[in-house]
Parts: C-alpha cells; sequence; structure tokens
C-alpha cells in the first residue's frame, strides 16, 4: 500500500521542485511571503533539483518511515478507534503522504484524520493532485489550513476546545521560526496520549551545520537570519524537559563538480548551498576560497577520488 505513495513521492519531486523548496530549506516557518531577493527562480531552482536529485533526501526518509515508524505507528495507535495526524508545514505532502499510507497499514480498521497546515495555496493544491492520485489516501479525510503554523497557533489558542492529535510531524521546516522554543512547546501540546512529535532536520554533525554556522554572517543575510540545526533543537527539547529519541539518518551527496569553476552543474549545486544567486558573483574572493576549503576538508569525506558532502539528518520522536 505504501509503496504506492513511495513511487508517487518521487513522480511529484522534480515536478514541483520549485514549491517543495520552499519547504525544504528556507520557507520553515512559513514565512507567508518569499523575498524577491532570494533568488527562488532559474538556475536557484535547478540547483534544488541537483541537490534533490543527488542526495537522495526524499528516499532517506522515507526509508526512515518505513523501518522505523510502523512498529511506533503500532504503539500510538493502540486501543484507540481513531487517528488524528497534523501536518506542519507540508510543502506538496510527498512525505505526508507516505507517513499517512505507512499509518494505515500499521493500524488497518482505523480511522484516520489529517490536518495540513501550510501557508502556499500552491503547496496545497499540488498535495490535493498526490492525494487525487493515490487511492487510499482518498480514504482519509484532509482539513487544509492555508496559514502559518504561527497563525494557526493563535487560532487554536483562541478556541475554546483544542483539537488533539496523535501523531505531528514537522519535517525541514524549522528554519523560520520566531521561538524555536515557543513553537515546540505549542505543537506538544497538542498532543494525545501516547501520542509523538517527530522532527526531521539536518543534523548538528552534518556539513550544512559547519557551512552555516562558520559563515553565519556572509550567509545569513537573506532568507534566513541565523541558521538552526537539530543540535540547537535537542537543546530546546532538553531545556524543556521533554522526552524523545534520536535517529540518524546518514546522507551523502557529490559535490565534485562544484570546485571545478564554470562548471554548470556544479555552480548551481553551490548557490544552492550557499543561499546565492551566483556564488562566484555574490562573494569576494577570500570568502570564496574559505568556503571552498571547508565544503572540501571540513564539510566533506572522499570516496573514490569524489568530494562526498555530509547532509545527514536527525529525526527525533518527541512524547507527548
Amino acid at each position: 500500500m505504501y509503496q504506492e505513495a513511495y513511487t508517487n513521492c518521487i513522480e511529484v519531486q522534480l515536478r514541483t521542485s520549485k514549491s517543495s523548496y520552499s519547504k525544504k530549506r528556507r520557507t520553515a516557518d512559513m514565512a507567508s511571503t518569499i523575498p524577491a531577493t532570494s533568488g527562488y527562480e532559474g538556475r536557484y531552482v535547478d540547483g534544488f533539483q541537483l541537490y534533490l536529485q543527488g542526495s537522495e533526501e526524499h528516499k532517506v526518509m522515507c526509508e526512515f518511515i518505513d523501518k522505523t515508524l510502523p512498529d511506533e505507528f503500532a504503539r500510538i495507535g493502540e486501543g484507540k478507534t481513531s487517528l488524528n495526524v497534523l501536518g506542519v508545514g507540508s510543502g506538496g505532502g510527498e512525505m505526508d503522504a507516505h507517513i499517512l499510507s505507512v499509518l494505515q497499514s500499521k493500524v488497518p480498521g482505523t480511522s484516520i484524520n489529517a490536518d495540513v497546515v501550510e501557508p502556499s495555496q500552491e503547496l496545497n493544491e499540488n498535495f490535493k493532485a498526490l492525494v487525487a492520485k493515490t487511492p487510499n489516501l482518498q480514504k482519509i479525510p484532509f482539513t487544509w489550513h492555508s496559514m502559518t503554523c504561527a497563525e494557526y497557533e493563535e487560532i487554536v489558542k483562541n478556541k475554546k476546545e483544542t483539537k488533539r492529535f496523535d501523531l505531528v510531524h514537522m519535517i525541514q521546516m524549522l528554519y523560520y521560526v520566531t521561538d524555536l522554543k515557543a513553537t515546540i512547546k505549542f505543537f506538544q501540546s497538542l498532543l494525545r496520549e501516547k501520542g509523538k512529535l517527530l522532527i526531521i532536520h539536518e543534523a548538528a554533525s552534518s556539513g550544512w551545520n559547519t557551512l552555516w554556522k562558520t559563515y553565519k554572517q556572509e550567509l545569513c543575510t537573506k532568507s534566513i537570519s541565523d541558521y538552526l540545526s537539530a543540535g540547537d533543537i535537542k537543546n530546546c527539547l532538553q531545556e524543556l524537559g521533554l522526552k524523545y529519541e534520536e535517529h540518524a539518518l546518514p546522507n551523502t551527496i557529490d559535490i565534485t563538480k562544484c570546485f571545478t569553476k564554470g562548471d554548470e552543474m556544479g555552480e548551481k549545486l553551490l548557490d544552492f548551498m550557499t543561499d546565492q544567486v551566483h556564488f562566484h558573483q555574490s562573494l569576494n574572493a577570500d570568502i570564496r576560497t574559505g568556503i571552498l576549503d571547508l565544503l572540501q576538508n571540513k564539510c566533506s569525506s572522499k570516496k573514490d577520488g569524489k568530494i562526498m558532502f555530509d547532509c545527514t539528518l536527525t529525526a527525533l520522536l518527541v512524547y507527548a
């Protein structure tokens, strides 16, 4: 059953690459608009496509969902006749669809209701199209909230009755939250008994963390003002006194072409990785040299003559 959702997930990835990117790294708390200067067009989106193809990030996440979450889903659903699932920053719905399909397979006969919080109407339409082509998902009632998570939180807090969820997931979407601790505390508070909050984010040990925290001043100037890793999220969970499980999702991408100036694929990938429209034109020579040295010697490993950038993810399962 859920293999069908995974196949659809892969089919949709490149078709919705521009909109998926707004979920993937930079629109994560879902600012309602994207700055005109942030470069989400043309070659920048091409860079994201190259990253998505090369790193197989969605495949890695789907494998984690397939191998680790089924038993967790069985525990969450034990003794319940219905389950409520909330996706926060769901984008085009690729991961949501896979999660829901796996959940269906583990709790047959249990009704499932899905809520989606996503400010982009375009992304919501992509998600609805994915549901329309996945027969088992058509059995699930969906409630679409076309708003930011901050707006959703405000609405929920103003209601007399609060809907509770058995699973809340936040995948690659915490980069833009204004108050990380308050956001996590709120969504964790929505969990029902035995419920779990699933957070998937870039690992503290990843090359992303090394790159963006080393060159924070130069890179955090467009769509984000600070960089957040899974290590920062773990610190927040510990400060809140929340119990959680941690799972590593190892992943790499070949960035060898990034070190050949003039290579179109390499330069587009560099644009994506550094949030620049044109890496070699946007940053001065000293900064470019420093970033390239860091990427090669601190963020990557060598394998069969290739430079493999560490883009490992961390999955955090937070208890109710």
